[in-house]
């Protein structure tokens, strides 16, 4: 079977990088930096679904992940999180988060509206981040 992102993803992010197992997303609300990674795998739904031999590799990217949004953004705490309520696509969410970001300290899901990022401003960030994991 061939990977097809699920229609909500495509809708609320922009494409960062595929890193071995993942595809990166950049979440399109500029409240938050918030990464999405995707297994490049059909079918998955739930963290027990990915294959065992590909478990502990998948577990590195969300590390790395979190490392390069927290070094691109000096972020006070990251969130990572797998959901999946709205969205039956395994994906995980790192979310760097600050004292006064305009959630915390609840989390970030249902707070106030989403603001977008100027097309030139997630180019940009998607374009530093892409950098860094590929650095």
């Amino acid at each position: 079977m061939v990977f097809e992102l699920h229609e909500r993803l495509t809708a609320d992010s922009y494409r960062v990088a595929d890193l071995t197992l993942c595809r990166v997303l950049l979440m399109n609300d500029r409240r938050f930096p918030w990464l999405i990674l995707v297994p490049r795998r059909e079918g998955l739904r739930d963290f027990d679904d990915v294959a065992a031999a590909e478990k502990a590799h998948f577990h590195s990217e969300i590390d790395l992940a979190s490392a390069v949004l927290r070094q691109a953004t000096a972020a006070h705490k990251m969130n990572v999180a797998a959901l999946g309520n709205m969205v039956p696509q395994l994906h995980v969410h790192v979310i760097a988060r600050f004292s006064g970001d305009a959630a915390w300290p609840s989390p970030v899901w249902g707070v106030g509206t989403a603001e977008p990022y100027a097309e030139t401003e997630a180019a940009a960030l998607a374009a530093k981040l892409a950098q860094a994991l590929h650095g």
